[in-house]
């Protein structure tokens, strides 16, 4: 592939990285535990982010990196690289082909490029601001349900188990009693973004995401048509962060929804 463009860098690192998913998906791999019994690391996390950020370092030495397994030295380019080397990684580790290499590049804090790559489907999502989403080379966009009733929903559970878990239960049984089609849970946010963005769901949240885990995917969703912002309505910050995407036509009723919402308990 000819590098031309930071979305070409962007969609090179993802790629390499899925070489090393395939390499090890479907194994006996071990994992260790980070913040919690259920939040794993694999050898496979920690290759892919050290190829990731050695191919971008090839073609732009002096960027930065936000990632999610180490920390980078800081430099004074107002470039930065935010990774998530593989994104569902019990779902890896439990051998359930849904996750993904995350690659997005910010400047100044507005993210400009990123592609997702699920190895295990051969899916790349891509995208470059103001010009347009791309699935293996095709344009995509999001859905054209009007309504939460015409509405497939995807959510996410952070770590805690606790108060969060319990409200965001609420979530759900609010959003099923609206009707809508169906909500389901895949365990890997990046690509629950892409799919909205392809229009696979209407919409998306998760109560707490980390900037690697939504930069890529909100830049694809945008660029497909789609909204995205916190709980509020407001832009995301490139910080850990309440989301919620969705196709545009069903995001003040989500957001309703999700603020409205009581724990039925």
């Amino acid at each position: 592939m000819q590098i031309t463009s930071y979305l070409d860098v962007a969609i090179t690192a993802a790629r390499q990285a899925g070489k090393i998913h395939k390499k090890y998906f479907g194994t006996n791999i071990k994992a260790k535990t980070k913040s919690s019994s259920f939040d794993l690391l694999t050898i496979a996390d920690t290759l892919s982010e050290k190829t990731i950020v050695a191919t971008i370092k090839k073609y732009f030495p002096d960027h930065n990196f936000l990632c999610e397994e180490a920390h980078y030295a800081k430099t004074n380019s107002p470039y930065t690289w935010i990774v998530d080397p593989l994104d569902g990684t019990n779902n890896f580790y439990c051998k359930i082909p849904l996750f993904g290499a995350s690659v997005a590049l910010a400047k100044n804090n507005e993210i400009i490029a990123g592609a997702v790559y699920n190895a295990a489907s051969d899916e790349l999502f891509y995208a470059h601001k103001n010009k347009g989403a791309y699935l293996n080379g095709k344009k995509i966009n999001v859905s054209g349900a009007r309504g939460l009733s015409q509405s497939m929903l995807i959510t996410g559970f952070y770590y805690d188990r606790g108060e969060k878990m319990k409200k965001n239960l609420g979530c759900i049984y609010g959003f099923l009693k609206k009707g809508i089609l169906g909500i389901r849970r895949l365990g890997a946010a990046s690509i629950d973004l892409c799919y909205v963005a392809c229009g696979r769901a209407s919409g998306f949240w998760e109560f707490t995401l980390s900037p690697w885990d939504f930069a890529a995917g909100t830049l694809i969703v945008q660029e497909a048509r789609g909204t995205v912002s916190d709980e509020k309505g407001n832009k995301l910050p490139l910080a850990p962060s309440f989301v919620v995407a969705s196709n545009a036509k069903i995001h003040a009723a989500m957001l309703g929804q999700l603020n409205n919402q009581r724990t039925p308990w």
